[in-house]
């Protein structure tokens, strides 16, 4: 059976001369996440996050850890951008156990991210 391409799409409109965002999952959900401005889209789509998203396609690291050392960055930032990555539905968390230890692998869970704006 063939996977599903997976797809995130932002629809970024003018309102009142302020951007806002919507973010639709293409997986037939209806809920969505709005933005009060672009800079919290800036946020989001930075370019370590986009280094971070890179990192765990190609590399494939096993933990949350292990994706920290793999971009030469501190743990507890690393964690922050994988949670709200995931908030956002960008990667999932699989758990994985190793004897009593558990850990927390990050996994693509989108193929492509598509950015719409609407003037």
């Amino acid at each position: 059976m063939a996977k599903k391409q997976l797809t995130k799409t932002i629809v970024l409109g003018i309102e009142a001369g302020a951007f806002t965002g919507i973010f639709r999952r293409l997986r037939g959900e209806k809920s969505g996440y709005d933005f009060s401005g672009i800079s919290a889209l800036r946020q989001l789509l930075s370019n370590e996050k986009a280094r971070l998203l890179h990192t765990i396609k190609t590399q494939n690291p096993s933990s949350i850890y292990h994706l920290a050392k793999l971009l030469g960055r501190d743990f507890k930032s690393v964690r922050q951008d994988v949670k709200l990555l995931e908030r956002f539905g960008f990667i999932e968390l699989d758990l994985n156990r190793k004897g009593k230890r558990e850990m927390l692998k990050p996994v693509l869970a989108v193929d492509s991210v598509n950015i719409i704006v609407n003037v």
